[in-house]
């Protein structure tokens, strides 16, 4: 596994912005503002946000819709060749589904220091998945500190 600071290609924004606007179908939902998508050779099979509240499901993250769909779309549990798109850096949980995935790459915006799976060693990644953060950081964090700071008014 390596994990490249922002070096965003034309490609890696574009599909930030669509896991964006994932995480703002979230918001529209009053759920965290995450959004996930799945690309395979250049075209979205597989896309989500976290729908925890009203699934009534812990387990409901974006990373874990965009992987049953993409799963679905590809008609096998194994992600080789795609990239996930995700706005916050996966959980451990999430970490956990996409080493089962055996997915190619990860690509996250904002860092979560609290939460992510990059505070634990060894990776729970698979060791070939190739891990890019930082891509629209800016835009993925306001997101969050938006919506956290309208909840504890």
């Amino acid at each position: 596994m390596r994990i490249f600071a922002t070096d965003m290609t034309e490609t890696d924004e574009k599909y930030m912005r669509e896991a964006l606007r994932e995480a703002h179908e979230a918001l529209a939902e009053d759920e965290i503002p995450i959004g996930a998508v799945i690309v395979s050779h250049g075209r979205i099979i597989g896309k989500g946000h976290n729908m925890t509240e009203r699934l009534h499901d812990p387990t409901a993250h974006a990373e874990m819709i965009a992987i049953t769909a993409a799963t679905e779309a590809i008609g096998g549990k194994y992600l080789q060749d795609c990239t996930l798109y995700v706005t916050v850096e996966p959980c451990p949980m999430c970490a956990g589904a996409l080493a089962w995935s055996q997915i190619s790459r990860i690509v996250y915006g904002a860092l979560d220091i609290k939460r992510g799976h990059s505070l634990f060693s060894p990776s729970l990644l698979h060791p070939k998945t190739e891990v890019t953060s930082g891509v629209l950081a800016d835009e993925c964090s306001q997101l969050m500190i938006d919506f956290f700071a309208k909840r504890r008014v």
